[in-house]
């Protein structure tokens, strides 16, 4: 890993400011050139993007940064208690099936996309797929389908299980950064065709539109002016909340892998009990719920929702500079196995979707739940309408819940098709 030229995080810290402030500075302008750039391109996707180009220029890198573990600890489980203080749980279960329908064709595309990718590659590179004990590709991509199922904790339990050669690593970590940050650009292009895209696949979007205008009408209803009383109440809820969930999941995560052999055992389906980040991510969520039914809920009118997207941008643009865009040649068979991979699990979505005449927004916020976790399916679901952000998030928790038992389902037809695929190469 060679240093960047900037390892001082409070430096790197600015330069993320200044690249999300150019972003929504430029997209505010509403004539000329900006206008009509960002009539086609999102202003979230460059929120990702610049700071990927600075980690491309080896100005700064996710490597010798802590900013993403700061603002994945700290400031989501603050943006998910803000996001669901105005949760209308009511609204959100009269949406159907259909989300968790279109959640569940992601994992299943995820499961057989990997496999299928692997075969392909196999005809043309069969070395790509190949190698032996710690170092068979099967056991790095099955972190792969760990991460894209649940999240990190099931991918590092992937990685604990199938004792993938951990110099090797970070070519998985690549090829999850680069394929699941296209598939997100894609869908995030996609935002601003909704109806388009809607009418084609000849859905009803009305339980969606009926959330959206009920939310707005909640919101409209009680927005006021904020005073500095009100930016301190809501610190002080998402901040507490951050505090007590990091205390219960250590608590949780502890007990359960002590007293349990069926969660210390990282084979184990449950083992996803175990990790810190999941209860972390729960238990805020939770909290936000629960705040939901109290006097809190009024505070969505001073804008708790709002500085809880503060929160996530910074997060995204430290998620943005995960991706160094001048490593995407170093192993083309890996990125294109990625790629093939995460082309399926989007194919069968876009299938499914038309089939059961889905609105986009169930197909991209049922991916994202998958693929990006709690880090970006509430940012994916903010761009529908920030009153969505809530629904991004229960199924991104749902996400942690299968992510290991899926994962290791997908790592079992890895290893077969790596097996079928090396004796084709022959």
């Amino acid at each position: 890993m060679e240093t960047p030229l900037i390892t001082n995080d409070t430096i790197t810290f600015g330069l993320l400011a200044a690249c999300l402030g150019l972003v929504f500075i430029t997209s505010g302008i509403k004539t000329g050139f900006w206008a009509r750039f960002y009539n086609w391109v999102p202003a979230i996707l460059l929120c990702y993007m610049l700071p990927a180009v600075l980690a491309s220029f080896g100005l700064i890198s996710d490597e010798t940064s802590r900013l993403y573990f700061v603002a994945s600890r700290y400031l989501l489980p603050a943006a998910l208690v803000l996001m669901t203080l105005s949760i209308d749980l009511k609204a959100i279960s009269n949406l159907g099936s259909k989300a968790l329908i279109m959640f569940l064709t992601g994992t299943i595309g995820i499961i057989l996309g990997g496999p299928l990718a692997v075969l392909v590659v196999s005809f043309f590179s069969p070395e790509t797929v190949g190698g032996v004990g710690p170092d068979a590709v099967w056991r790095g991509l099955s972190t792969i389908a760990g991460s894209w199922i649940g999240g990190g904790a099931n991918q590092a339990a992937m990685l604990e299980i199938f004792q993938f050669n951990p110099k090797r690593f970070g070519e998985m970590v690549l090829v999850d950064i680069v394929a699941a940050n296209i598939w997100m650009a894609i869908l995030l292009l996609g935002v601003g065709k909704t109806r388009r895209i809607d009418r084609w696949l000849k859905a009803d979007a009305s339980s969606i539109e009926t959330l959206k205008q009920k939310v707005t009408a909640f919101a409209e209803r009680i927005t006021r002016v904020p005073t500095l009383h009100d930016y301190m109440v809501m610190l002080f809820l998402a901040f507490t909340a951050v505090g007590l969930a990091h205390f219960l999941g250590e608590v949780f995560s502890t007990t359960l892998t002590e007293q349990f052999t069926w969660v210390s055992d990282p084979k184990s389906f449950g083992s996803f009990l175990g990790g810190e980040f999941f209860w972390m991510v729960v238990i805020a969520t939770a909290l936000g719920i629960g705040l939901s039914f109290t006097r809190a809920k009024q505070y969505e009118g001073a804008g708790a929702s709002k500085l809880g997207g503060v929160f996530i941008y910074i997060l995204v643009a430290t998620i943005g500079m995960k991706m160094d865009l001048s490593r995407l040649l170093d192993n083309p068979g890996l990125i294109a196995l990625g790629l093939i991979w995460i082309a399926f699990h989007a194919g069968l979505l876009i299938l499914v979707a038309k089939w059961i005449r889905a609105p986009f927004f169930f197909l991209a916020v049922g991916s994202q739940a998958n693929v990006g976790g709690a880090a970006t399916a509430p940012v994916v679901a903010a761009e529908f309408h920030p009153s969505l952000s809530s629904v991004g998030v229960l199924l991104a928790v749902l996400g942690y819940v299968v992510g290991t038992g899926g994962a290791l389902v997908c790592a079992w037809f890895l290893e077969i098709a790596a097996q079928v695929g090396g004796a084709a190469g022959v």
